[in-house]
């Protein structure tokens, strides 16, 4: 067996092989026994028909293919070992000049592509400085105030201010026609939540029990249905019931209705309060400084990404999103049927990201083999140890979803990411 490769544009190229010898003899053979089993002809029980008989009956050209796909498989996994290639999709086959002697298959691939790697060390990004001020924690304790309140009707006659509850119907037309999901009866619409269309909130602030009133709203470009999407709609409005929020005294009375174990009085709920503040916004900072050092790096880079690269990484986060939707108890159906969106809008909405993250795991990779980046095998274990601590699951389990390999590499673009983080000016 003799392979070459080579590359055209877009990390497309041709892997050809050559096979001839024992290899091609044997696999026209295996072809041969393949059609003896299979075939069947008036007279004879499968498996039985003479071998004179066959041969006049099955073509050159059908052994030569049924040899070439009994051993694709085989050939292209040795080629792409000694060519040294990392392929990024399952390639197309063809073959050539087929003879007893040998056949030659030409494998068209798409390969990782070439990264040229710009600064990714040194880069000037900073991770923002975190504080927790004593008004950051007075706001969880308005949370709590408002998870206990209690919603109590305004006197009749009295206005609605923004945070009032006001209990209303409502019917919503365009062009003077109402549309699908415009109305609604008794919704308990709190002002300022901004749950609703932009400006309708606004509009209600004023009104009294009993009022009936016409709300003039533009929906968003971005509005899910695309019906919608930027049209002036009138919503009538008919108000039964407003309600004022009664907030509870804070004490530690009503820190004990939170059953936080260990958090009994408001001190201790400030305590821990700042310190849960404090460790979500350290995380928080490092989330944005780890996005903005890959983002840098990445962009400093320059790499013509394969089109098949970018459409996987969009199918496998669309059936993501699938999942995320079955887990919800609907149907990507339903979802489009209440949005007005289509498959193609969402994989469209998802590609941009979905570049981004192969652009980024591509320049990791190009990192992790510029600074030689190894990862031993007892990285990998205790990697898996891990694993199968966080997740509750048998190690050897785990093996099996996420291949040696698989966790290798992950573990050697973090130690990239690490590099780039810790050299920052």
């Amino acid at each position: 067996m003799k392979s070459s490769w080579t590359l055209k544009e877009h990390s497309e190229g041709v892997l050809e092989v050559i096979v001839d010898g024992d290899a091609w003899t044997k696999a026209q053979k295996h072809a041969f026994q393949y059609f003896k089993k299979n075939i069947t002809m008036k007279g004879f029980r499968p498996g039985q028909v003479p071998e004179a008989l066959l041969k006049k009956q099955i073509s050159k050209e059908a052994i030569y293919e049924q040899a070439v796909e009994s051993i694709a498989n085989t050939v292209l996994a040795q080629a792409v070992q000694e060519q040294k290639l990392e392929l990024v999709a399952r390639p197309t086959l063809d073959y050539k000049d087929a003879s007893d002697e040998s056949v030659t298959l030409d494998f068209n691939c798409v390969v990782e592509p070439e990264v040229t790697l710009g600064e990714y060390k040194g880069l000037d990004i900073h991770k923002d400085e975190v504080e927790v001020t004593d008004e950051d924690v007075d706001k969880e304790l308005e949370r709590v105030q408002d998870r206990y309140a209690d919603w109590v009707l305004r006197e009749e006659g009295e206005a609605a201010v923004e945070g009032d509850q006001v209990v209303i119907d409502f019917v919503g037309k365009k062009d003077g026609e109402a549309f699908e999901g415009g109305s609604g009866e008794n919704y308990p619409l709190e002002l300022g939540s901004q749950s609703f269309i932009p400006g309708f909130e606004d509009q209600l602030i004023g009104v009294k029990t009993g009022d009936v009133k016409d709300v003039n709203v533009t929906f968003p470009e971005d509005y899910q249905a695309k019906d919608l999407a930027g049209q002036d709609a009138v919503f009538t409005v008919t108000v039964h019931d407003i309600k004022y929020k009664e907030r509870p005294e804070i004490n530690d009375d009503l820190i004990k209705q939170l059953k936080r174990d260990g958090v009994e009085t408001v001190e201790k709920f400030k305590e821990v309060t700042k310190e849960d503040l404090t460790k979500e916004r350290e995380r928080q900072a490092e989330d944005k400084f780890t996005s903005e050092v890959i983002k840098a790096a990445s962009d400093n880079a320059t790499v013509d990404i394969p089109a098949v690269m970018i459409e996987n990484e969009v199918d496998s986060e669309y059936q993501q999103f699938v999942q995320r939707m079955q887990q919800s108890g609907f149907t990507v159906e339903q979802y489009y049927q209440a949005t007005g969106q289509t498959e193609e809008d969402m994989k469209a909405q998802m590609r941009p990201e979905a570049t981004d993250r192969v652009k980024n795991s591509l320049v990791l990779q190009a990192i992790v083999k510029a600074e030689n980046i190894e990862i031993s095998q007892e990285d990998v274990d205790k990697e898996y140890k891990e694993m199968s601590e966080l997740y509750k699951m048998d190690v050897n389990q785990i093996k099996q979803l996420l291949p040696a390999y698989q966790v290798r590499a992950d573990l050697a673009q973090q130690k990239a990411l690490e590099l780039i983080k810790t050299s920052v000016k």
